[in-house]
């Protein structure tokens, strides 16, 4: 039996709408659309085409995350699993935490990731747990705590790990003990316990 034109396209939207307006090739073809149908509407301008397999609604609303959906979809693997959790530096600026200005996108990938990496994109290895990872639309990237564990075993200034602490701290996102109990190299340990300090120093002051 046929589906309906308009039953497949609202599969087709779902689908996007919790990923930022994207979709993939097979994810368009598990709701209905043949190889051929993809095509038309790509040449109709109805999808915008953004890599191979990727496709955008044409119409859909800008996000602000736009690079990172990207990215997100640029580390697919063959079953159409994002494999990049956005990390680090980055994580740092998406969560407003301290004054991190990134220059290039930081991702976490787990040690099966083969790609690799672009220019623009500065890759991370390592086996994140599902409490590390919040969902985003259309990507994940490493909760505030995760991050801030991050970047003290990372080569963040003292002055920028400080801040992002600071702020975490006043927003409650993370809680002080979470930072000081956390499973990390002792250097790391030791630079995330002055940042501690320092940041509580500045707000009783």
């Amino acid at each position: 039996m046929k589906r309906d034109p308009k039953e497949t396209e609202r599969a087709l939207i779902e689908i996007a709408s919790a990923q930022g307006g994207y979709f993939s090739a097979a994810q368009a073809l598990s709701v209905g659309y043949s190889y051929r149908q993809q095509h038309f509407h790509k040449s109709r301008g109805n999808w915008q085409y953004i890599d191979y397999g990727v496709y955008r609604f044409r119409n859909y609303p800008e996000s602000e995350h736009e690079d990172l959906i990207r990215w997100s979809f640029w580390s697919r693997n063959r079953r159409g699993e994002f494999q990049a959790t956005v990390s680090h530096d980055t994580a740092l600026a998406l969560h407003e935490l301290g004054d991190v200005m990134p220059g290039k996108v930081h991702l976490t990938v787990p040690p099966s990731f083969r790609k690799k990496a672009p220019g623009g994109c500065i890759l991370h290895v390592a086996r994140l747990v599902p409490h590390d990872i919040e969902h985003h639309q259309g990507f994940n990237a490493t909760t505030p705590l995760r991050t801030l564990l991050d970047a003290a075993d990372g080569p963040l200034s003292p002055d920028l790990l400080e801040g992002a602490v600071r702020d975490a701290l006043r927003r409650g996102m993370v809680r002080r003990e979470q930072l000081l109990s956390a499973e990390l190299p002792q250097n790391a340990r030791d630079r995330l316990r002055l940042a501690v300090e320092t940041a509580e120093r500045v707000e009783v002051a």
